[in-house]
Order: C-alpha cells, then sequence, then structure tokens
C-alpha cells in the first residue's frame, strides 16, 4: 500500500465520523457519537501513517523531504491537525455535537486532496526555494493556526444559530453547549491560532530573506496573509480591549476564516514568487 492509497482511504474514514457525529446529533442517539469519535481518532493514526509513508517513500525515489511542500501535502497536514485540536475540544467540552461543524471541514480537505483532479498527489523533488529547513517551520507554525481558525469558524456557525433559533431551537439546539461556553471556545481557539499564525508570518520572512534576498516582497500570499492577521488582530483587540463578545465575534471569525481561505487558494490563481502554491504551500 502506498501513501497516497492510504491517504484515499483516510478521506472515508473521515466522512464515515462527519456522517456519524451529524447522525448523532440529528438522531440524538449516544452510540453513533462514540463511533464517530472513534473513526476520528482512527482518522488522525491512518492520516499521520500516511504523512511517515509518504515521507519514506520521498527518500525511497532519492530526495527525501518532509510531505509539506505542495497543495496536497499541505491538505493533509491541514486535515490531520484540524482533526487533532477537535478531538482535544472535545475530550475537554465533552461534546460531539462540535464535531458535526469541524469533521466536515477535515473531510473537505482530504477529499479535495484525494479525488480533486487539479491537485496531483505525486512525490516530486523540491524546486530551490524550497529546500530549506524554514520550509517546515514555516509551514507546520501556518497551518497549525489554519486548523485552530478552521474549528473556530465551525463554533462562530454553531453560535450564530442558536443565538438566532427562536425559543432556543428546541431539541436540537438544546444539545449544543451554552452560548457562552461556544463564545470562549471561540475566543481560545483563536487566541491560540493567532500565535501560530504571527510564528508562521515571522518564519516565512526569514526563509523569504534566506530564499529571496528580502524579508517581505508584498507577494500575493504575503500581502492576503498580512490581510488574514490584521482580522484576527482585530478581533482580538476589539475582545480584550473593548469587551467585543457574541455575535460580533463569530461574525469577524468568520470573515477571518474566508481570508484564511483566499490566502490558501486564491492567491494561487494570481501571479507571484508563491505561484507555485498550486503544487506548493
Amino acid at each position: 500500500m502506498d501513501s497516497s492509497l492510504l491517504l484515499s482511504i483516510v478521506t472515508f474514514i473521515y466522512g464515515g465520523a462527519a456522517a456519524l457525529y451529524l447522525a448523532a446529533w440529528i438522531f440524538k442517539k449516544g452510540f453513533p457519537g462514540k463511533l464517530a469519535s472513534a473513526l476520528a481518532v482512527a482518522g488522525v493514526v491512518g492520516n499521520l501513517g500516511g504523512i511517515l509513508l509518504r515521507w519514506w517513500e520521498s527518500h525511497q525515489l532519492g530526495f527525501g523531504h518532509v510531505p509539506l511542500a505542495n497543495l496536497y501535502e499541505s491538505l493533509i497536514f491541514f486535515s490531520v491537525v484540524t482533526a487533532v485540536i477537535y478531538l482535544v475540544v472535545e475530550g475537554r467540552y465533552k461534546n460531539r455535537v462540535i464535531g458535526a461543524f469541524a469533521l466536515p471541514l477535515v473531510f473537505m480537505a482530504m477529499a479535495y486532496a484525494s479525488l480533486s483532479p487539479v491537485v496531483s498527489d505525486r512525490i516530486q523533488p523540491l524546486v530551490p526555494a524550497l529546500k530549506s529547513n524554514w520550509l517546515t517551520v514555516h509551514v507546520i507554525t501556518c497551518f497549525v493556526g489554519y486548523a485552530s481558525f478552521a474549528v473556530a469558524f465551525g463554533v462562530s456557525l454553531m453560535y450564530l444559530v442558536k443565538q438566532r433559533a427562536p425559543g432556543g431551537g428546541g431539541d436540537l439546539l438544546a444539545r449544543f453547549p451554552a452560548a457562552e461556553v461556544l463564545d470562549e471556545l471561540n475566543y481560545q481557539l483563536i487566541l491560540f491560532g493567532f500565535v501560530f499564525l504571527t510564528a508562521g508570518i515571522i518564519t516565512g520572512a526569514v526563509w523569504a530573506n534566506s530564499a529571496w534576498g528580502r524579508y517581505w516582497g508584498w507577494d500575493p500570499k504575503e500581502t492576503w496573509s498580512l490581510i488574514t492577521w490584521f482580522i484576527y488582530a482585530t478581533l482580538l483587540h476589539a475582545r480584550m480591549m473593548r469587551g467585543w463578545s457574541g455575535r460580533r465575534v463569530a461574525f469577524l471569525s468568520i470573515g477571518g476564516f474566508m481570508a484564511v481561505l483566499f490566502t490558501y487558494f486564491g492567491v494561487n490563481l494570481l501571479p507571484g514568487l508563491h505561484s507555485y502554491g498550486a503544487m506548493g504551500q
């Protein structure tokens, strides 16, 4: 079994977990939720195994490198980190309904990586700009931040749905954590992600200086990374200094994640030094 096949199987494991989390929430049954958690853990194990196997395969081909260098590899890394962050949240809050909003994001990322015709799973040698140890540090820090923002996005949707539902929303929304809990969890996830995004931007600047002789060049990906950083910085400033909470923070969280998606995918369509992002991060 090669890494691509293993990771394709993991895609369906995550899909099964997402479906079971939804079923557990809608039908208010405990067993599907427990099975969903087990599948999510199995998906993480398989996902990590696929990454390690792909790393070994690259060495077998004679140009071994940490599998974080192209869109396919960054998607599978994003997926495993998002799943891990979600499972930590599930373990802490003992609430599997959040999985109905978080695991579909993991499944969609893996499905796009494994099934999209525009994403290549071929293992290729690194282009010169990527031959740096800063690659690993930069990608890991950025994508831990992205993954935390993804879970915060799901939590923000839950908060807005719960707040807008008349009369508490009935039995379905009664299984959500309390609005105050969702609001605090959203803030914590964003703060955690912001620390890693900041580290990612700093390590990216150091890497850029090593590769291109300048720390910052207003490349489209650099610019949109900064825009994303400012959105989340504004959110945290408003929360800590102005006392913002609830709907305003949830909307900013959703807007921030839309900026993350554009930074990740949209700028690959624009000319620039990161245009290899269609094949690289």
